[in-house]
């Protein structure tokens, strides 16, 4: 069968429009002379994105590497997304989430209708949220939702028939930021992607948080046992006697990677390669942070090549004292979320045949 792939471009803009602190490694280098396999890509065409589970290593590898030629390739004068309409339905507070998807289709010459709280929709008035599907299907072609209930992609997609963009559901789960937490890492180490990584390339990864209720956290951790064959151990720190609860505890002994549970960071914190940190868990109807304790800063016994990421919001546990160090991989985290988001809406509403092909040709 033949493959239709993307092939790179060489044209890397003169100049990066960022001048924000941190590593920004170069995506030419993650992405290399690889060809990007369009019929894996298309296999995402009309689908909703709910969970992390519905990815393999392959999938989240060729989203990766689309959304590294979209940040290396001008494509708004190719319009990929004219004449779609984004939903966007924020029924808990968002900036990060919300304005990067709101930029990745305007960037893209989409449209846009906007829920930014969920007191300005018929919710106020107690109209379910199954019914509010059904108006949004006359209404647009894609929806992303985040809302403060975790059963709340449940209800909606019981009358919604447009695909449907999981942006976090209460203490659930959030995969587009996993999906830019391992775009961030794969750019800063490029032979994560290898099938068989080399024990000297291989990561200790750490993570600050309770995956269990923190659902940017329970992303993060499942996207990460796709990428075992990169990864040495796995080291969560936590306040809670149980941060991972009996699914994500089963999934990471069925990995086969080395991990360990502490409550203290200073016991693995030298040893780490990759610090993935977060501050805010949704409970229901109310925010929890993690305890200072957990704090970083530009004097913590960080190893000398280690990096840090953090979906933000931060609070005081992510000293500003390390934004202008080589450890801060949380910059350019966020940055990246815009390609990664990009690849993702133009996959899953099938606009291939809309990019520059003097730019990102196709191959046979």
């Amino acid at each position: 069968m033949v493959t239709e792939k993307l092939k790179p471009a060489s044209n890397r803009p003169d100049e990066n429009p960022l001048d924000s602190e941190g590593l920004y490694p170069d995506p030419e280098k993650f992405l290399g002379k690889d060809y990007i396999d369009l019929n894996i890509l298309k296999k995402l065409v009309g689908r909703s994105i709910l969970s992390v589970d519905q990815f393999d290593k392959k999938t989240v590898l060729e989203l990766c590497k689309f959304a590294a030629l979209l940040e290396t390739t001008e494509i708004a004068a190719s319009h990929p997304l004219d004449g779609k309409i984004i939903i966007t339905a924020f029924f808990e507070a968002s900036t990060r989430t919300r304005l990067c998807f709101e930029s990745a289709v305007l960037r893209l010459d989409g449209k846009i209708i906007s829920i930014p709280t969920g007191m300005v929709t018929g919710v106020a008035k107690g109209e379910s949220l199954s019914d509010i599907g059904e108006m949004f299907n006359a209404y647009g072609d894609l929806v992303v939702m985040r809302h403060t209930e975790t059963n709340a992609v449940d209800e909606i997609t019981k009358n919604l028939r447009l695909p449907l963009i999981n942006a976090g559901n209460g203490s659930g789960e959030h995969p587009t930021q996993a999906l830019a937490d391992w775009f961030a890492i794969l750019k800063w180490k490029p032979k994560l992607k290898e099938a068989q990584v080399k024990h000297k390339h291989k990561i200790h990864l750490g993570i600050l948080g309770t995956p269990g209720s923190m659902r940017a956290v329970n992303s993060f951790l499942r996207m990460s046992l796709l990428f075992k064959s990169g990864i040495r151990k796995i080291s969560i720190v936590s306040e809670m006697a149980d941060p991972l609860g009996p699914e994500l505890a089963q999934m990471l002994e069925q990995s086969g990677i080395s991990f360990s549970l502490s409550n203290d960071i200073n016991e693995v914190l030298s040893d780490l390669d990759v610090i993935y940190m977060n501050s805010i868990a949704f409970l229901g109807d109310s925010y929890k942070t993690l305890d200072s304790r957990y704090k970083l800063d530009r004097e913590s016994n960080l190893k000398k090549d280690a990096v840090v990421l953090h979906p933000l919001a931060r609070l005081d546990e992510l000293d500003p004292t390390l934004d202008g160090t080589h450890h801060n991989l949380y910059f350019t985290q966020a940055h990246g979320a815009v390609f990664v988001r990009q690849a993702l809406l133009i996959a899953v509403l099938n606009r291939f045949d809309r990019l520059p092909e003097k730019q990102i040709p196709l191959s046979n």
